[in-house]
């Protein structure tokens, strides 16, 4: 799985120092499910998607819904797990994070994303696969 690296191009933050790209059908279907956690500066963008649910998850997550130009339109804090998101119109892609990484990288509502592919060298223990 591609791996991204996910910059707050308004605050000049990192987002996520390694997300996992989830494009195709079972990777957008499996997300996160399976996995014990999500260690910080890791996670997952799921492309394309609006809305997201942590049914059979074991930890809560944090969303960031991203729209046109980039835009972060909705930051979703600390989702517990069995829980159904929000549904935000004119989403493309979402980011899950891990608890906390919000807040650490002062995201909000109106903040510029970018995505920069991350070179690696193994596919092992990636967000999603």
């Amino acid at each position: 799985m591609e791996q991204m690296l996910v910059r707050n191009r308004t605050r000049g933050t990192i987002v996520a120092a390694s997300a996992g790209l989830a494009t195709s059908w079972w990777a957008r279907l499996r997300g996160l499910m399976g996995r014990q956690s999500l260690l910080p500066g890791e996670g997952l963008i799921i492309r394309p998607c609006s809305s997201i649910h942590t049914c059979f998850m074991a930890f809560p997550i944090e969303v960031l819904f991203v729209g046109a130009e980039e835009r972060v339109l909705r930051a979703a804090p600390a989702i517990p797990p069995w829980r159904i998101g929000p549904l935000v119109p004119r989403t493309r892609y979402v980011v899950e994070l891990p608890a906390g990484a919000i807040a650490a990288s002062r995201t909000a509502d109106g903040d510029e994303l970018e995505l920069v592919e991350v070179q690696t060298s193994s596919a092992e223990g990636r967000p999603g696969e």
